[in-house]
């Protein structure tokens, strides 16, 4: 039994450093979010905007795939090896519920990654953080439900 409980901890504490990072990127998205909300109106051949925007655009696109490619995967894993059939049920609901906003922030890349025409760009950065705020809150849900709870059991 020991043994068991030393790989979880193996096996899982990992999990712990993933969220990290990843939570680490979020922030920093959150920071280039805001700062670049902060402006009321954009101007076109705006270069400190574009690249604001280019650098949001790759921050975006970098989380959502580390969520998409990593971070879920390891939670999904995680909830498996702990025989957690609730959890796994609510995290498939979440999921879907992130799924959603994929869209948005994917379209606010396509948009912005090429071009300097800002002039929705207040417009699409509040459909942007809407979406932000839905998926902050259901990665946080889905870590709680797949990762947190099973903290006691890993140590």
């Amino acid at each position: 039994m020991l043994e068991n409980c030393k790989n979880a901890q193996e096996r899982w504490g990992g999990v712990s450093q993933i969220i990290d990072r990843w939570l680490q990127s979020r922030q920093a998205l959150l920071v280039s979010f805001c700062q670049l909300s902060d402006h009321k109106e954009f101007s076109d051949n705006d270069k400190a905007a574009e690249g604001s925007v280019r650098i949001l655009c790759q921050q975006l696109v970098d989380y959502v795939s580390a969520g998409h490619f990593e971070v879920y995967d390891q939670l999904i894993q995680e909830g498996q090896a702990f025989g957690d059939t609730e959890g796994l049920q609510q995290a498939k609901a979440l999921y879907r519920e992130i799924d959603g906003t994929t869209d948005v922030a994917v379209d606010f890349n396509d948009k912005y990654q090429e071009t300097d025409d800002l002039s929705a760009l207040a417009q699409d950065l509040s459909e942007l953080g809407v979406a932000l705020e839905t998926r902050f809150a259901a990665e946080d849900r889905m870590i709680d439900t797949l990762h947190t709870a099973h903290k006691n059991q890993l140590a």
